[in-house]
């Protein structure tokens, strides 16, 4: 699991030298700022624009993939792939999320990606502290292995139960934690003023409804980062991999909201999907951490996990779109009944 030739800090082996990760940082920052340039004049996302963008945000860590391939072997290039895989498959769950609160918040067309950017940059701050801790634990005791598999087989099981249960994917504004407890000391304005946080109420500073889904985004970024660096530590022990794959994985997801926004709600069993791969990699690391114990115990090859992950993909997106059209086929025949009979 580890890179047997990368260059060792303490007892994690890792490619990443100052300077590659000075470059990686440096690249992840400017590419936020030109988000930030791209959406500095608020305006609603054409699919023309989101396309573009979204193309390029995958072009990008593929060929960043390529590089690492040839740099350092192909042991390293398939942790790098399949990592990027893994959390890319999870951001789409973000994206699920995202789309909720963006719906319950009634958040404008024209703000919608501003939102979505502060997202983002919340989710790489929380995820790289989120990654130093996890490699600190592996670093210092190897039952931390024991430890990121079993956070993923219970997110595995909540993720089950939850596309199990026939409850409508819904949310209620008043009911979300965060929102409750900023309101206990903050009064909310009833309208959106563009991208301000702040606003007035009565003369008394007041946030606005666009820093209150902002701040639900934020909030939920923190439970995605619980799930998603364990996921991937479960790919690579290598800190530098685990970090670019996330990078990499967040960056487009502000133009791929736009580009899935419609199809979304045809994943239908992206739940059980993510569950499965959820449930297959926690598994992985409890064999990792069997096989650190006991030498006997057999571990999952990267390359096994690589065409387990996609199989699991390719047959949740088939089966998605084949529920989704015969629910379609149902509801407009069931409508045509409706409507002979009304004649």
């Amino acid at each position: 699991m580890l890179i047997p030739h990368a260059a060792a800090t303490g007892g994690l082996e890792t490619i990443g030298t100052p300077t590659l990760w000075a470059v990686t940082i440096g690249a992840v920052v400017a590419l936020l700022a030109l988000d930030f340039v791209i959406t500095r004049k608020p305006h609603a996302v054409s699919m023309k624009e989101a396309v573009g963008w979204s193309v390029f945000y995958v072009a990008l860590p593929l060929s960043f993939g390529a590089w690492i391939w040839s740099r350092y072997g192909q042991g390293t290039g398939v942790e790098y792939l399949t990592g990027y895989l893994v959390e890319k498959s999870l951001s789409v769950d973000n994206l699920f999320v995202f789309m909720l609160l963006l719906t319950a918040f009634a958040v404008p067309k024209e703000l919608q990606q501003r939102v979505l950017l502060y997202g983002i940059i919340g989710a790489l701050v929380l995820r790289g502290i989120f990654i130093a801790l996890g490699a600190a634990a592996l670093n210092s005791f190897d039952a931390a292995f024991l430890v990121f598999g079993a956070i993923l087989l219970i997110t595995g099981i909540k993720l089950l139960k939850d596309a199990l249960s026939d409850d409508e994917h819904e949310m209620d504004v008043d009911q979300i934690r965060s929102v409750r407890f900023v309101r206990r000391f903050m009064p909310v304005t009833t309208d959106y003023e563009g991208p301000r946080m702040l606003g007035r109420i009565d003369g008394k500073r007041a946030l606005t409804p666009f820093a209150l889904v902002t701040i639900a985004v934020l909030a939920t970024d923190i439970v995605f980062a619980v799930d998603s660096v364990p996921a991937v530590y479960g790919i690579t022990g290598d800190p530098y991999l685990v970090f670019a794959t996330n990078a990499f994985a967040l960056l487009g997801l502000r133009a791929l909201y736009f580009v899935l926004e419609a199809a979304l709600s045809k994943l239908v069993h992206l739940s059980f999907g993510l569950a499965a791969i959820l449930f297959f990699i926690g598994a992985k690391l409890v064999l990792h951490w069997g096989h650190l114990t006991w030498p006997a115990v057999p571990e999952i090859p990267t390359v096994a996990s690589l065409f387990v992950i996609l199989g699991i993909l390719t047959i949740t997106t088939v089966t998605s779109l084949m529920a989704s059209k015969r629910a379609e086929e149902r509801t407009t025949r069931e409508d045509a009944e409706e409507s002979s009979l009304s004649r």
